[in-house]
């Protein structure tokens, strides 16, 4: 059975691809206002096109979403908003779907992309991994987003997990920011993209409920990176123990 979900998965991809680029193109012309607007005018306007969208393309591949614990965003507060990563369909997951408007840290090789890249960097803070003086530009700008009031998503992973634990090692990014900013950070964990677009699998999609799931925030005052990181991995590691299914 294992060679005909195979093929299931491939026929499913090709589906994918033929929904999300016609929906694509027509949620470009909606992106377009994008082109004009400034910070956090963008941010808000890009999520509320990004979630009707995604929305749509979701629930056309048979992955619909739920979301649980959106109650833990206090009004008066904003966010750096740490995130499992553990495949590439957690970007359209995520941002689109948070309580509230925000930007995510992404590669910059990927705004290359005609239309999509356009989208893609409406919505994120880019930069080369490669380039050391981009990436301290890029914490800045992070520093800049939250400022503005945005909340800041970053997968502390770095790049996707292969591992087949629940979570890889952290970098310490995303917890030198929140504590220069002095920002609470919010763990959130998605469930069973890694199901729907597989890391090892190229050109395979599976339908799927997908979950996004947020913690309480974790205070940030009077810690180090080191001590955060830990705190942050082993609660996001034991929910994702328990809630995985």
């Amino acid at each position: 059975m294992k060679w005909w979900n195979n093929v299931l998965g491939r026929i499913w991809a090709l589906w994918a691809v033929i929904v999300f680029v016609p929906t694509m193109l027509v949620a470009f012309i909606f992106y377009l206002p994008c082109f004009l607007l400034k910070e956090p005018s963008l941010a808000r306007w890009h999520r509320h096109v990004s979630r009707v969208w995604m929305t749509v393309f979701l629930n056309l591949i048979g992955c619909p979403l739920r979301v649980k614990g959106k109650e833990h965003f206090r009004r008066e507060e904003n966010y750096v908003i740490v995130c499992n990563h553990n495949s590439l369909m957690d970007v359209p997951v995520t941002t689109p779907f948070m309580p509230r408007a925000n930007k995510t840290i992404a590669k910059k090789s990927f705004a290359a992309i005609p239309i999509f890249g356009w989208i893609y960097s409406f919505g994120s803070v880019l930069v080369d991994r490669k380039d050391n003086d981009d990436r301290r530009k890029s914490f800045e700008k992070m520093r800049k987003v939250l400022s503005s009031g945005l909340d800041m998503l970053i997968y502390p992973e770095g790049t996707r997990n292969r591992t087949g634990k629940p979570l890889k090692s952290f970098y310490d990014g995303a917890f030198r920011l929140a504590l220069a900013s002095e920002k609470p950070i919010i763990p959130a964990l998605v469930f069973n993209t890694n199901k729907v677009l597989p890391a090892n699998k190229p050109f395979y999609v599976a339908p799927y409920r997908l979950e996004m799931h947020f913690l309480a925030p974790v205070e940030v005052k009077g810690k180090t990176v080191a001590d955060l990181k830990q705190e942050v991995f082993e609660l996001m590691w034991n929910y994702y123990t328990v809630n995985d299914r």
